[in-house]
């Protein structure tokens, strides 16, 4: 497959940055990839999620952010740019990443299938971004394993990274407990107002 040089000149980047001795926290551990910058409405949630439990986006990695944990974000097609798509996944393990979060959408979303496969061990998370892309997600074969998340729930993918990153980071599973304990103080706030204020005051208070 003919390959451009702007093609090749990221496929150069990904190698270059795989060949070299940096610490883990120097490193991003999770990566959020996704086949069409049109399906960054959808797998900006997997952004929402991490930002709000601490992390940091790398966006040069000469110059990674102060924060412990960090993360990357890449378009990858698996149709448009094959190669592309392998190299990220073969050197994910040499650049630092620890588990990979990945959607794609229409019938043919490949590449989460296609990572998991190639980035194997590693951890590959599918985010089926349209609900017809649910059954090429889910449809692995015994041997090749992939965990995937409902249609569109990119939010709910970053946290099954982290919780796969805290059963080594004790840091990060006092995160996910906070995180949990908000989730749940929020319903008990709702509750206590509702039951406070009546039905009608209440539904027109938070009416959007």
């Amino acid at each position: 497959m003919a390959r451009s040089e702007e093609l090749q000149g990221f496929i150069d980047d990904l190698t270059t940055e795989a060949g070299r001795d940096r610490s883990p926290e120097e490193t991003p551990e999770v990566g959020i990839i996704m086949g069409s910058d049109s399906d960054l409405d959808t797998m900006a949630g997997a952004h929402d999620a991490l930002t709000e439990l601490g992390f940091a986006e790398v966006t040069d990695a000469e110059h990674p952010p102060d924060a412990r944990f960090t993360f990357e974000t890449y378009v990858v097609s698996a149709h448009r740019t094959p190669d592309l798509m392998y190299v990220y996944a073969d050197t994910a393990a040499d650049r630092g990443l620890d588990v990979i979060v990945a959607g794609a959408g229409g019938k043919s979303a490949d590449l989460p299938n296609m990572v998991a496969s190639i980035a194997f061990p590693i951890p590959t998370i599918g985010v089926p971004v349209q609900e017809k892309s649910v059954d090429s997600v889910l449809g692995m074969p015994t041997g090749a394993p992939i965990v995937a998340v409902d249609a569109g729930k990119s939010h709910n993918a970053a946290l099954s990274a982290v919780q796969i990153l805290a059963s080594v980071h004790d840091e990060l599973a006092d995160r996910l407990v906070a995180y949990h304990e908000e989730l749940q103080d929020n319903v008990v706030r709702a509750s206590r107002e509702l039951h406070e204020q009546g039905t009608p005051v209440y539904r027109d208070a938070h009416a959007e």
